[in-house]
C-alpha cells in the first residue's frame, strides 16, 4: 500500500507532536534549564528529562501546557520490576505527568513474555493510578519482527498509552567493523507497529526525526508523538514553508525506496 501522500497540520499540532529530549548523560542543569525554556517558548507536548530534573522542570513549566514527561529503566531497561514500580510512582509523585520506560530487552529476547507482560502491567498500574501515563519502549534496533509485534499486542491487550520505538541510545555493534551504529525509528518498524496495535494506542516515534520532512512522514504513517532535539530546526522550517496556525493540508513527499524501508535518518 502506498504511504500518505498529503497531511494536515498547523504550528500546534506539529509542536505538541513533540517530547523535546533532554535526556543526554551530559547534560548539566544549566542546559536543562535553557532545555526547558526552549520546551515552554515552543509549546511542545513535553520536556523529556531525566527523573533528578522534574523539580526543575516544575519551576519553568508549572501553569504551562507543556507536560513533563520522565524516563524510567533508562536507557536500558535492565532494572529490576519492583525498582521500575517505584522509579514510576516516585517520578509520578513528584509532577510527572507521562513516563517512558524501557522494556527488559534481554527478556523479550529470550521469549519470557510472560515477565515482560508482568512488568509493563505492574509500572502501567502505578502510573495510570497517579493520574498519568505510560509509553513502553521497545528499543527496536535489538528486536525483529516477531518481537516488536509480539510487544504490540501485549500493550494492546493492557491498553498502554504509547508504544515507543527506541530511547537513542540503543547502539548496536556491528561484527565485521567492531563500529556502533543506531538507526532508531524506521518506516517499515513505524507501520508495523501502527498494524499490529489497537486503534486506541498511540506510536511515538524516537531517534532519527530530524527534519520537517521527517516529522511529516511519521505523522502520515500514524505516529502522534516524536522524541527529538531537533525542535526548533523543524518548527522554523515548517513557518519558513508558510504553516501557521490555522491548518493546512500540505504535501508529503517520499523518497525512492523509502515507502518500502528505509530508514530515517
Amino acid at each position: 500500500m502506498a504511504p500518505p501522500s498529503t497531511t494536515t497540520v498547523s504550528i500546534p499540532i506539529l509542536a505538541k507532536m513533540i517530547d523535546h529530549s533532554l535526556l543526554h548523560p551530559t547534560m548539566t542543569d544549566a542546559e536543562i534549564e535553557a532545555g526547558l525554556q526552549l520546551s515552554l517558548k515552543y509549546n511542545v507536548a513535553t520536556a523529556c528529562i531525566k527523573p533528578y530534573s522534574i523539580a526543575q522542570a516544575k519551576k519553568v513549566l508549572d501553569g504551562s501546557t507543556v507536560k513533563i514527561c520522565a524516563v524510567i529503566g533508562f536507557p536500558h531497561g535492565n532494572s529490576a520490576t519492583k525498582i521500575k514500580v517505584i522509579e514510576a510512582q516516585e517520578a509520578v509523585a513528584e509532577g510527572a505527568h507521562e513516563i517512558d520506560m524501557v522494556v527488559n530487552v534481554g527478556k523479550v529476547l529470550g521469549g519470557d513474555y510472560e515477565y515482560v507482560k508482568t512488568e509493563i502491567s505492574a509500572v502501567d498500574f502505578v502510573v495510570k493510578q497517579g493520574g498519568a501515563i505510560l509509553k513502553v519502549i521497545f528499543e527496536n534496533d535489538y528486536l525483529g519482527d516477531k518481537e516488536i509485534i509480539n510487544l504490540c499486542k501485549i500493550c494492546t491487550e493492557l491498553e498502554v498509552a504509547f508504544v515507543k520505538t527506541s530511547t537513542g541510545y540503543g547502539f548496536v555493534k556491528e561484527p565485521a567493523s567492531g563500529m556502533y551504529s543506531y538507526k532508531g525509528a524506521t518506516f517499515p518498524q513505524l507501520r508495523l507497529m501502527r498494524e499490529n496495535c489497537g486503534d486506541k494506542i498511540q506510536i511515538k516515534a524516537a531517534g532519527g526525526v530530524r527534519s520537517l520532512n521527517d516529522l511529516l512522514k511519521v505523522k502520515a504513517l500514524g505516529v502522534t508523538r516524536i522524541g527529538a532535539t531537533a525542535t526548533v530546526p523543524m518548527l522554523e522550517e515548517a513557518v519558513k514553508r508558510g504553516i501557521g496556525e490555522e491548518e493546512v493540508e500540505v504535501e508529503v513527499k517520499w523518497n525512492e525506496g523509502e515507502a518500502g524501508g528505509a530508514a530515517i535518518y
